[in-house]
Order: C-alpha cells, then structure tokens, then sequence
C-alpha cells in the first residue's frame, strides 16, 4: 500500500517505510524528527513545483503530464519503491509542500497504484 502525508505531520507507526521525494530537504527540519528511512531525490520531477493555487490547476495537469513522462524513464527507482512496498506492506511517500492533492508525491503515489493495477490486470487477461 502507498501513502501520501506531508514531511511536517508526526511519524505514525502505521507509515511504514517513509520516503521523502522531493529534491530539497526542508531546512527547518531534522532527519530525527521526520522519521525519513530514505530520501529519494532521484525520483523528484526535474522543476521544483510544491505548492498549487486553485486558480493554476490546469498548470499543474501539466506539470503531472510531464511528471508521469519523467516517471517512465525512471524505472529503476520505481522498481527500488515497489520492492520496499513489497517488503514492509506500507511506503509512505513524503513531500514538504502545502496541496495534499497538487503536488509531486501524490502524482507518484497515483503512477505506483496504476502501475500495479495494470499489472494485475494484464495478469488475469493473459491467465497470470
């Protein structure tokens, strides 16, 4: 399972193995206190883009548009995420930015689940 939270809410013991994805490490805080088991900047989208007024929504299609085309170059980190979902149940994928809905880790949270849905999918169709 994946979940997205924002870095500035207090660790839980049902996050799992957390994930910071986002390129910059939020300078007001300390590893200790964010509970981060790794930070993975690779996996950011190449511009910084964390917080997304409502009246820019269609700019942030955009930049998920571009994000996902990123993503599919990124396979080898993808496959590294999938793999600590797969060993610990739960990644929590951590961002630093204000729109729980418009930001970068709630795109790649969205690609992870499609990712394994449409392997599913595909499994069943031809009798995997």
């Amino acid at each position: 399972m994946f979940k997205i939270k924002n870095i500035y809410e207090p660790p839980e013991e049902g996050d799992g193995f957390r994930i910071l994805v986002d390129k910059s490490w939020p300078s007001d805080l300390s590893g200790e206190d964010t509970k981060v088991d790794l930070w993975l900047k690779e996996i950011a989208p190449s511009k910084d883009m964390d917080e997304w007024p409502e009246e820019v929504l269609d700019i942030f299609e955009r930049f998920k548009e571009n994000y996902r085309n990123e993503l599919r170059k990124k396979k080898t980190i993808i496959a590294l995420i999938k793999k600590m979902e797969k060993e610990n149940g739960t990644v929590t994928l951590l961002y630093s930015g204000n729109d729980p809905k418009c930001n970068a880790a709630a795109v790649l949270g969205d690609e992870l689940r499609g990712y394994r849905v449409i392997k599913r999918t595909v499994g069943r169709i031809h009798g995997g």
